[in-house]
């Protein structure tokens, strides 16, 4: 039970079910009942083994009294396997410590605690007291039923009966008693730590679990004056089209009318610094609006902080400051309900490996409410749209899949279910030419009904799904805008490339400089140079008669002249931000 618990854990699995609108309630309860009928049907076969093999340990005890004694150290075991999983993120140390505890109080049990319970000088006090642990609970439990069948076999008479718990010598009645009190107490306290912790493992504030249920509310939709001027002074120090994504963003609070699928309001994530490090301010008051029907991507460099802001957004850590809504929802607060309304493709793949894809799919597609035929239909439109249906592949275990394949089947699990809002984090990663166009296709279907948060590396994935690109450096947005939007703002260049051998780099300076004296260097690497031409300083015309008049001079082994790419705006605006927080 242990290593299960800690698996789900492990693995992201429970994170992963939550996301997709399993409550914890209903979690615990299935998790609860599939233990405890496991437990049941084990010891129930061991007492009808015992019995039948002739032990008077089964046959002279009442049945009753052992149905009781077991009922409740079964109920015990799964609470206090429960209560230990909160403890433990690792399965190979959760189950070290388990065998360790096991064999431990099992050792323990047959010389220390039972010379203390033969010992009529020992306190009675401190034989109770080591009996909270749950191990040594069972042991006493077991000694005293083993004591009263060995004697009824001696005498030709009974073993333990009801009558019996009475005795003075019994220690019975007080084990049942522990046991019960100790299974309640347990239960309570592990579910209490689970809610303690979010998803992803960060403190919850104590008071949220005894929070009322209340009827949903739109945001709050007033900001104060200190707020106000925070966002002022922001504004002064932010590119324009940024300034004015988080002026949208207040006139969107402002109105209750206001649908967006997505609202960030000045969202800030800090990390405290560890080993004398200063904090991390991951996210530096993002603002965002983003509507039905529109793919945003979050184009950055890896420490950016888009996994920062992606993890606020479905509730594996919670904000600093600020918040964001879906649907009018407050992440900070009703992330419970959001989930059954939200649809997420992690970086790494998060599946069963002995499950198939299918039952992946059905699994999912009930926590969206999916029922009868229209959950068998959104189960094999899924399998079909992402290449999964045909020859059997979706009745395979998910451990047969190529990584490809699992790629896929995680991008069916978001969308199952028509969700609201949509978080896809490098979804295309590891697919080949012909999947990925497949899966550009699906994501461009799926987003006429929902929302939809692309985080990717692919510039050719950005520009063709994304209505809307965000780039992200240092935990702010340095740029948004569409594809087109950003390359004619900060591609007013060509972009010349040229390959020579290294000795002739000096003569490749001299021929651009001629050709554009405000040409820029922006790479250089074995030969190959890459320059920024602007464009109202050279005609195309005279770049390529000026190139093959260099080639009468020295060898060219390659050249080329493109138009500005996605590419070239990324870098340069990466670059440019990172040089200002240098400075800065």
């Amino acid at each position: 039970m242990l290593a299960y618990l800690v698996y789900e854990k492990q693995q992201k699995l429970k994170i992963m079910m939550k996301m997709q609108g399993l409550k914890d309630v209903p979690y615990w309860m299935i998790s609860y009942a599939y233990f405890f009928v496991l437990s049941v049907v084990y010891m129930t076969c061991f007492v009808i083994f015992g019995y039948f093999i002739g032990l008077n340990f089964f046959r002279l005890n009442n049945y009753g009294i052992q149905f009781v004694f077991f009922f409740v150290y079964i109920n015990l075991q799964i609470a206090f396997a429960f209560f230990v999983a909160s403890f433990f993120s690792s399965v190979k140390i959760a189950t070290v410590i388990g065998y360790i505890y096991v064999f431990g109080s099992g050792l323990l049990g047959a010389f220390l605690f039972l010379f203390f319970i033969e010992d009529k000088t020992f306190s009675g006090i401190w034989v109770l007291v080591m009996e909270i642990v749950p191990g040594f609970s069972l042991y006493r439990g077991l000694y005293e039923l083993g004591q009263y069948a060995f004697a009824g076999s001696a005498t030709g008479s009974s073993g333990m009966m009801w009558g019996n718990l009475k005795d003075p010598v019994n220690g019975m009645c007080d084990i049942l008693i522990i046991m019960t009190v100790e299974w309640a107490l347990l239960l309570v306290l592990a579910f209490y730590l689970d809610q303690m912790s979010s998803v992803g493992g960060s403190v919850r504030n104590p008071l949220l679990l005894f929070r009322s249920s209340q009827k949903k509310h739109a945001p709050l939709l007033h900001k104060s004056s200190s707020a106000q001027q925070d966002s002022k002074v922001i504004v002064n120090m932010e590119k324009e089209d940024v300034a004015q994504e988080r002026r949208l963003v207040e006139q969107l609070l402002m109105d209750r009318n206001a649908n967006e699928a997505v609202i960030c309001d000045n969202l800030r994530k800090m990390y405290p610094g560890r080993d004398g490090n200063p904090d991390k301010l991951a996210v530096r008051g993002l603002s965002l609006a983003l509507p039905k029907g529109q793919c945003f991507g979050m184009l950055g460099p890896n420490g950016a902080g888009k996994t920062s802001f992606i993890s606020m957004m479905v509730g594996l850590t919670r904000p600093t400051s600020g918040t964001a809504y879906a649907h009018g929802m407050d992440i900070t607060m009703d992330m419970d309900d959001i989930y059954t309304n939200m649809g997420l493709c992690p970086q790494h793949d998060l599946l069963w490996e002995t499950l198939t894809g299918k039952e992946h799919l059905f699994f999912y597609a009930r926590l969206k409410n999916l029922k009868g035929a229209a959950l068998v239909k959104a189960v094999d439109d899924s399998l079909k749209s992402v290449n999964l249906f045909h020859g059997g592949v979706g009745d395979k275990q998910v451990g047969m899949y190529s990584g490809g394949m699992k790629r896929r089947l995680s991008v069916a699990i978001s969308l199952i279910g028509d969700p609201k809002v949509v978080y896809m984090d490098e979804p295309s990663t590891g697919l080949d030419p012909a999947s990925r166009n497949n899966l550009w296709n699906i994501v461009k279907e799926a987003k006429r009904n929902c929302a939809i948060v692309l985080t990717t590396h692919s510039m050719e994935e950005a520009e063709v799904l994304c209505d809307r690109l965000g780039i992200f450096v240092d935990g702010e947005f340095q740029c948004i805008g569409n594809p087109k939007e950003l390359k004619a703002r900060y591609g007013g260049a060509y972009i010349f490339t040229v390959t020579t051998s290294p000795e002739q780099e000096s003569e490749v300076d001299q021929l651009v400089r001629r050709l554009s004296p405000s040409a820029n260097k922006i790479y250089n690497l074995s030969g190959t140079q890459k320059f920024e031409l602007p464009k109202q300083e050279v005609r195309i015309a005279d770049v390529f008669r000026a190139v093959e008049m260099a080639k009468s001079r020295f060898s060219i082994h390659a050249w080329g002249l493109v138009d500005t790419t996605l590419e070239d705006v990324f870098i340069k605006v990466a670059k440019g931000a990172e040089v200002f927080n240098d400075v800065a």
